[in-house]
């Protein structure tokens, strides 16, 4: 795993402007033949949960999940990582209203689109839905950040809209917040419930 995250790093670096010799030796040297671009670190610890629960070891496949910064990132990383450049397959979520960046991003690299999978608004949104808000407020409430939770649907700009839609917007409200629920959820999840998003990316790995 620490290898993996070093290729992880290497990438990033790379992507910001870098050279890519590290990341190339790197790919050599790990066998990496899978990067699964994803656009932020919240999307990263669910679906790295979600490879535990299913008892798949990516590093060990040759699989690193590389959270982007954001989805106008896809082109550069696709051009780093795809046919122009280290020739490794791609794979990755997007938010449906970011689609545009990936198809423009994968056309220009020459990367095909069949093992991204979209979600509708985001995979936190995905997540509630598959969970429910009563249980997503459980385990706001076994975090301690029910009172969090309480104060912000309490707030003008806040009331009126969908329980699902102030959820998603909650946890999104703090820094490190998403990233931690990402993995939680997760956690929660029946494995009859997953999201088809993610259930098919972990399949299509």
């Amino acid at each position: 795993m620490a290898d993996m995250r070093a290729f992880r790093d290497a990438v990033t670096g790379w992507a910001a402007g870098s050279p890519g010799g590290p990341a190339s030796e790197l790919a050599v040297r790990l066998r990496v033949r899978t990067a699964v671009l994803l656009e932020g670190p919240s999307d990263l610890a669910a679906v790295e949960t979600l490879a535990a629960r299913y008892g798949r070891d990516l590093p060990a496949e040759g699989v690193c999940v590389i959270p982007m910064g954001g989805a106008m990132s896809v082109g550069r990383y696709a051009g780093l990582l795809g046919p122009p450049g280290l020739g490794l397959r791609l794979a990755g979520l997007c938010d449906e209203g970011e689609q545009r960046f990936y198809d423009r991003g994968l056309e220009r690299a020459r990367a095909p689109r069949e093992g991204f999978f979209v979600c509708v608004t985001d995979l936190e949104d995905e997540l509630i839905r598959a969970l429910g808000v009563a249980q997503v407020e459980e385990i706001v409430q076994a975090e301690g950040d029910l009172q969090a939770w309480q104060t912000f649907v309490r707030q003008p700009a806040h009331q009126g809209r969908p329980p699902q839609q102030q959820m998603r917007r909650f946890l999104g409200t703090k820094k490190g917040r998403k990233i931690r629920y990402g993995r939680l959820l997760v956690e929660a999840l029946d494995s009859a419930r997953v999201p088809a998003p993610l259930h098919n990316l972990l399949a299509n790995l």
